[in-house]
């Protein structure tokens, strides 16, 4: 993304940077799209001795809460229904065996990446001092705060990448 050289660098500018800084650029973190590339069905599957979620269940969580925020960044009602919890958004931790699944997954949620980048680069300040819903945040805040929600998980399935010995990447 190349921004316009302009005297003041508005709230969405910083939000655009974020999201971009988070998906594809490699700047002070790794962006989603290294932590995931290359990953097998059976690495994304895999689940830690100790327990915990695998890869897909981080991405499947992840593409759930960037569906719905597209979806209503462009006043559309979500496409995928409530989930009963947060727990749920995670799903099942995936079959080892399902290298079409998996890459399924992966381009589902690269074009869903570059959907929001695109709706987020065609936004209107005014849009970000909105309520969100019917709460007490404005877009601007719950917007800030999702970005933080995928640095987060693009920073576990760093570190799952790291426990099974798959991390090779250099940025």
């Amino acid at each position: 993304m190349k921004l316009n050289m302009k005297s003041v660098t508005t709230a969405l500018d910083v939000l655009l940077i974020q999201k971009e800084d988070t998906w594809d650029q490699c700047n002070w973190i790794v962006p989603l799209s290294k932590a995931l590339e290359g990953l097998t069905a059976e690495q994304a599957a895999w689940i830690p001795p100790s327990g915990g979620l695998s890869i897909w269940q981080l991405v499947n969580h992840m593409y759930y809460y960037n569906q719905r925020i597209l979806d209503r960044l462009q006043d559309k009602t979500p496409s995928m229904p409530a989930a009963d919890s947060n727990v749920a958004t995670f799903g099942i931790s995936g079959d080892p065996l399902n290298e079409a699944g998996w890459s399924k997954l992966m381009e589902h949620t690269t074009k869903l990446a570059e959907q929001l980048r695109d709706t987020l680069a065609t936004l209107q300040e005014a849009k970000l001092e909105e309520a969100y819903m019917d709460s007490e945040q404005n877009w601007a805040q719950t917007l800030a705060r999702w970005v933080l929600h995928d640095a987060y998980h693009a920073g576990q399935i760093v570190q799952l990448r790291r426990q099974q010995g798959c991390w090779s990447i250099v940025f």
